[in-house]
């Protein structure tokens, strides 16, 4: 069956809203994309509009960025180490927004979305 992203069929109270329409295309939603930490692999999607979102289905590179100098690298990633998401991501190694790696220059936080942006962009934290 379709995920839907579409008002729920029961009111607060638990009555029942009596539906006039049917599932339309524009309330699909899908699974989670779990960015898993490999050898880089992306998919693209058609969204709304003719625009399309390119999804991180397995990620090995970041951006990093240090607070300190402002400069930029990309740099291989170890392992997870802290997920606030889900702590068994930790140990599936799967990449999330808020999640803590542990990068070849140290460990960062991931900032950006990997499963709806498609880029993997993280801040130093420490040395």
């Amino acid at each position: 069956m379709a995920i839907s992203q579409k008002r729920s069929k029961r009111k607060p109270t638990g009555g029942r809203y009596k539906s006039a329409f049917s599932k339309k295309q524009y309330e699909l939603g899908s699974n989670p994309t779990l960015t898993k930490l490999e050898k880089v692999k992306r998919v693209s999607r058609r969204v709304i509009g003719s625009n399309q979102k390119t999804k991180f289905l397995a990620a090995d590179m970041v951006n990093v960025v240090d607070p300190k100098t402002k400069k930029n690298k990309i740099v291989k990633i170890k392992q997870v180490t802290d997920n606030p998401a889900n702590r068994n991501y930790i140990r599936r190694n799967i990449l999330t927004m808020g999640c803590v790696v542990e990068t070849e220059l140290g460990k960062a936080k991931i900032t950006s979305r990997p499963g709806q942006v498609g880029t993997l962009n993280a801040v130093l934290i420490s040395k």
